[in-house]
């Protein structure tokens, strides 16, 4: 038996993370009930120590008890384990409490708790259970303080739920509660709580979260004496993390940048290093001026300077439809509404101070555009020739032997202007494929236009997935091997030179430079992790009827694209003979351009992978030297730190444990804010939540309608998605797209209509729905789902 009051930090490992928060509590001064703790050390043994147990009850007075579990795994900064693990009010006897104790016992591995343990990789055999035994509060009012708000993620606001009598009415959701939302300590008082409880509350929870240093879940109860009990105290485990203090006494508006890429997974701190500068350079041309910030491991853009120049208001939100997509555009729109951030004097005159370059820009941009337009076939050539010069230029010197040389050739890569031969076709083939929907507007419908982009040609990811299918087809007599083998033994077995002969040595030649996340330096490429090239290979080796064969889908997109547009354009005429003209001559340029809008990235990547093999290499030299535990952890630095362990001796091996825990943490997260202020709202979260009337509501992408069993996919690289079914996910990226060629439907929640995920989909001729907030929550795997990518919207049967 340990006492509530002697509890330290430095236990947690015998009396769980609940006693050890209370225990804190009773240091810092604050009211806690009276108590004890059964350690884990008798959970071990598995014998209740029933005399002891008796003994200190009667200490406490032998009246009625809370008898609360404590597990080794709870209240976690990252895993609160909330409601997981069993809690026994009102124990009154020696004998109750001891069946009390082994309920708690036996709640350790129920079901539930297995399930989340399951869910967050925490191993159940290394969890122990301590119980907590405390003098009952007899509540007159009790319930739960929130120091942030939990649902838009704002630290300016507390959240109160309040219920008369004690607290499980409220943290167990079976009764009707109060709910008050606080900006301060001067509220109205209401229902079961007064001005002055309300106060009280505000100032302990402030007072709460200065001492631990972090947002609080808090339980509490007042008697019926009025005095306040702390039951429980933990960190807010839900909230996103908060963008960098600025020091200014505005608020900053944040737009995730990440899914533009396809990527909502955090990026290793390697890999942030290179991408802020590539995110910056790439939105340069596009007139977009944005600090790149690290939120929680994602990319954001800093775009309050935009938002508060009046030049900047007029263009933001209609530069955000190319690539960000509607959701970005509607959290914009709500900013801009936002009185805090209307125009300011300093930011016209940043605005005016930074007008020279874009000038420059558009002069170029208008050079090169109208120039790919009236000679597209010139210009596509020159793209590719760019693309093979990047190839070349980004193979690392002969003669890098020392870390030194290699982390100095790294430094060199920075991220320079794209070349005005890859950058202004691309740009191009995109104006082409955007403008005609709002030339047609009453001619034609976003179904007909999104029609006329399938089957698009000189798509090297088109390409590439067409590859792999050819692959796959050829490696038919392998067929039982390639689906009965997990894909991590079959990339070993490849990479060991042990598996049968399959082509994939071409293939990994021109694609191997790929992967999932691909942007990110922290990431393996296919070239050194085929697993999910060989899972790819099992989806497309399920796909038994010829009809769906990827490459006969394919053209009958194109069929169908050249067919639609054949009668768009002789309908245009028409009705409206300059815009049916202008339209017509955009859609045959946007077929013939629009597709090497992936070039661009596909070019990139060739430095990316040089660069990844060079650190690897001198993270190998770390790792010899003691500095490192093995050559990966470099990806967990940042290039400043390299170069002290390579010129100094520096040894990040601890801020690497860190960080990788962290990474992990973030890697579990569903839900990535589209756009956040500086005091951690989620702009979305307060916007009006749109009438759905029975369906998912998103963004229709890519024509059709299409009913078949969902398939929610978080990884890529271990999907089994059989032919036919709807492919639901976060967000895409290049790396996804093979995973079109069995499916029967895209859902995502983030994108653009123009983004690589709706572009591969059209091309592929399969309905596409985007921007459907929360769809992999709201949908399971196996449920009938219609997709109708006319009219955006996801309807579950």
């Amino acid at each position: 038996m340990i006492a509530l009051s002697e509890v330290t930090v430095d236990l947690a490992g015998l009396v769980g993370g609940k006693a050890v928060g209370l225990g804190e509590l009773i240091r810092q001064g604050e009211r806690v009930p009276d108590g004890f703790c059964v350690t884990t050390e008798a959970h071990r043994l598995g014998v209740i120590p029933e005399t002891e147990i008796v003994d200190a009850y009667q200490r406490l007075g032998a009246g009625p008890v809370a008898v609360r579990s404590s597990a080794t795994a709870e209240d976690l900064p990252e895993a609160s384990f909330a409601g997981q693990y069993d809690t026994v009010l009102d124990v009154t006897g020696a004998t109750d409490l001891i069946a009390a104790i082994a309920r708690c016992w036996g709640s350790l591995h129920g079901d539930r708790a297995t399930a989340y343990r399951d869910a967050r990789d925490v191993d159940g055999g290394t969890v122990r259970m301590a119980v907590i035994v405390q003098r009952m509060v007899t509540a007159e009012v009790a319930g739960v303080l929130f120091t942030a708000n939990p649902v838009t993620g704002c630290r300016t606001e507390m959240v109160v739920d309040a219920a008369p009598g004690p607290g499980p009415a409220v943290v167990d959701g079976t009764g009707a509660v109060d709910h008050y939302v606080l900006d301060g300590p001067d509220q109205q008082g209401q229902g079961c709580l007064t001005a002055a409880r309300l106060a009280e509350l505000w100032d302990t929870g402030q007072r709460l979260q200065d001492r631990f240093g972090c947002p609080q879940d808090v339980e509490w109860a007042y008697d019926r004496q009025g005095v306040r009990w702390l039951l429980q105290s933990r960190p807010i485990t839900t909230l996103f993390p908060l963008p960098p203090a600025t020091g200014g006494p505005l608020p900053r508006v944040y737009l995730e940048f990440g899914h533009v890429q396809g990527m909502r997974q955090p990026v290793t701190p390697m890999g942030m290093s290179t991408l802020k500068s590539l995110v910056a350079a790439m939105l340069a041309p596009l007139g977009v001026r944005a600090e790149i910030v690290d939120i929680g491991g994602r990319l954001y853009g800093d775009l309050t300077d935009m938002a508060v120049s009046r030049a900047g208001r007029r263009q933001l939100v209609r530069l955000l439809a190319v690539d960000f997509g509607p959701r970005a555009q509607a959290v914009m729109r709500h900013v801009l509404t936002d009185p805090r951030f209307a125009p300011r004097r300093a930011a016209e005159d940043r605005a005016r101070a930074a007008g020279a370059a874009p000038l420059r820009t558009a002069v170029r941009a208008v050079t090169g555009i109208v120039g790919t337009l009236v000679r597209p076939d010139a210009a596509r050539i020159r793209l590719f020739d760019a693309v093979e010069r990047l190839r070349l230029d980004a193979v690392a010197p002969v003669g890098l032997t020392t870390a030194a040389e290699r982390l100095r050739f790294v430094r060199a890569q920075e991220a320079d202007e794209s070349p005005d031969d890859l950058v202004w076709p691309i740009a191009a083939g995109m104006l082409a494929a955007a403008l005609p929907a709002h030339l047609l507007k009453g001619v034609a419908g976003p179904g007909e236009i999104h029609a006329v982009m399938g089957g698009m040609p000189h798509n090297v990811t088109i390409e590439m997935n067409l590859a792999l299918w050819q692959l796959a087809r050829r490696a038919d007599e392998h067929r039982q091997l390639l689906l009965d083998t997990p894909p991590d033994d079959l990339a070993e077995r490849y990479l060991r030179g042990t598996l049968p002969e399959i082509g994939l040595a071409a293939f990994l030649d021109t694609y191997g430079h790929r992967g999932v996340a691909e942007v990110d330096l922290g990431v393996p490429r296919w070239d050194e992790d085929p697993a999910p090239v060989f899972a790819m290979i099992a989806n497309y080796l399920r796909v038994t009827d010829p009809e769906q064969a990827p490459d006969r889908r394919f053209d009958r997109a194109a069929a169908i694209a050249e067919e639609t547009l054949r009668e768009l354009v002789t309908r245009a005429r028409r009705r409206r003979p300059v815009r049916g003209r202008i339209a017509g001559f955009l859609l045959r340029r946007a077929r013939s351009l629009a597709g090497l809008r992936e070039a661009g990235k596909f070019a990139g990547l060739y430095q990316l992978r040089e660069m990844r093999r060079q650190l690897l290499l001198v993270g190998a030299d770390l790792t010899g030297a003691g500095l490192l535990d093995q050559p990966d952890d470099v990806m967990f630095l940042t290039l400043d730190e390299v170069h002290g362990a390579v010129h100094r001796d520096e040894d990040h091996r601890a801020t690497v444990v860190v960080r990788r825990a962290v990474h992990r943490r973030e890697l579990a997260r569903r839900h990535v804010p589209v756009a956040l202020l500086s005091d951690g709202t989620d702009v979305e979260a307060v916007l009006p939540a749109p009438p759905t009337e029975g369906a998912l509501t998103g963004v229709g992408a890519a024509a059709g309608r299409v009913t078949g069993p969902a398939r929610v996919v978080h990884d890529p690289g271990t999907a089994h998605v059989e032919p036919g079914e709807i492919l639901v996910t976060a967000t895409t990226d290049p790396g996804w797209t093979p995973l079109f060629l069995t499916a029967g439907a895209l859902v995502s929640e983030t994108g653009a209509v123009m983004a690589h995920g709706p572009t591969v989909a059209r091309e592929y001729g399969i309905p596409a729905v985007i921007c459907v907030p929360g769809a992999t929550r709201r949908i399971s795997t196996g449920q009938i789902v219609t997709v109708d990518g006319a009219a955006g919207t996801v309807t579950v049967e």
